[in-house]
């Protein structure tokens, strides 16, 4: 993703907000832009291969074993003599990997297009 508005509108916010030094304050805006533009401020649940504790560099063959080890640790029907609050938390743990192997799939469909 290059996206160059972020540094644009931080540069010329920066140097309108900060006057008494308008070039600092570019500076400071045209840094806080790039961050934005680069998705650095991302919080960690937008990464979905992060759930699989992989980058996004992992082939396929990386992401498949990751998924069917998790899923096979999580699944609710593994859990039936046990404790219903356990039960609730493998079904939770296995929402969260599937939602997160969907969105992988989907992105690298997107990549290959």
């Amino acid at each position: 993703m290059n996206r160059w508005y972020g540094k644009l509108l931080g540069g010329i916010a920066g140097a309108l907000l900060f006057r008494p030094n308008p070039v600092f304050g570019a500076l400071v805006g045209l840094l806080l832009g790039h961050a934005f533009d680069r998705d650095w401020f991302k919080l960690g649940r937008d990464n979905p291969y992060r759930t699989f504790n992989l980058t996004s560099d992992a082939t396929d063959a990386e992401v498949d074993q990751a998924y069917r080890r998790l899923i096979s640790q999580y699944h609710p029907d593994r859990m039936n003599g046990a404790a219903p609050e356990l039960r609730a938390r493998a079904e939770t743990r296995a929402r969260e990997l599937n939602a997160a192997y969907d969105r992988i799939k989907i992105l690298r469909r997107k990549r290959a297009a």
